[in-house]
């Protein structure tokens, strides 16, 4: 259980579902977690409950839309406890209506590139001076909306798939400086706070499509994030890793043969 023992780790986004499930996964593995998002009465619920099972945690705020508030984040945390070893972006936002091209608007465009690329851009850029001295690993979280065209998400993929490439330049610039970078891709993440809201016609598409018996939960990713973050992986670097129980493995027809009960036409 020490697999990130004394490490200083920042999770961006960790007040509400998968955030959450990596930050109690890094406090259970020994590392110093600082929770951060908008909302202190729920990031400082989180710390009570990670210190509660017996981990290390912290409470700051940072807002993905202001950069004030990223860069303030890196600079206390470092003073604080002298380093930041791991950066975990997870933090992200979605435009309600961000559907096809010819609906979205440049006002939610732009929204949705500043919190998702811009931010975590910015987030990284803040984080490099505290890391460049004894090196760290930065995982950002991406998204399967990354993986191919869809009817709706437009600004969405296209913004994940910015931090999918922006994880292969950090990772090339900084890899001397003994610094790591990589992606990590969800697929569909069912937690309490989403649940509700996910229609079960979809819940049906994605347990038609995906190679295993269930949806993901936030531990699912946070287990690989666990690993980004050790230095277990020391040699995986620029990588972007798609977990999303095997949806993005196979012909886009298997779930209509499969319940033809047919193996091809």
């Amino acid at each position: 259980m020490d697999r990130l023992k004394d490490k200083v780790a920042i999770v961006t986004g960790s007040t509400s579902g998968i955030g959450i499930g990596i930050a109690r996964l890094y406090a259970k593995e020994g590392a110093m977690v600082i929770i951060c998002g908008r909302r202190k009465e729920r990031g400082e619920e989180v710390v009570r409950e990670i210190e509660e099972a017996g981990g290390k945690a912290a409470y700051h705020f940072m807002d993905l839309m202001d950069p004030d508030s990223i860069e303030t984040l890196m600079k206390d945390v470092a003073a604080k406890y002298g380093r930041i070893d791991v950066l975990v972006n997870n933090a992200a936002n979605a435009s309600p209506k961000d559907g096809r091209l010819d609906e979205v608007t440049l006002e939610q465009w732009d929204e949705v590139f500043d919190s998702n690329l811009r931010g975590t851009f910015w987030a990284v850029k803040c984080a490099l001076p505290f890391m460049t001295e004894k090196g760290g690993s930065i995982v950002n979280i991406g998204s399967m909306a990354a993986c191919g065209g869809d009817l709706q998400g437009t600004a969405y993929a296209a913004s994940k798939a910015g931090v999918d490439m922006l994880t292969k330049s950090i990772a090339l610039q900084y890899g001397k400086n003994n610094i790591r970078c990589n992606c990590v891709r969800p697929g569909l993440i069912v937690t309490p706070q989403n649940e509700p809201r996910i229609p079960d016609a979809l819940k049906k598409i994605y347990l038609d499509n995906i190679c295993v018996t269930r949806y993901g939960k936030p531990e699912d990713i946070g287990h690989l994030v666990v690993y980004l973050g050790s230095d277990e992986s020391y040699y995986m670097t620029g990588q972007v890793l798609t977990v999303d129980g095997g949806l993005n493995t196979h012909s886009p027809t298997v779930a209509q043969f499969r319940n033809m009960g047919s193996r091809t036409w």
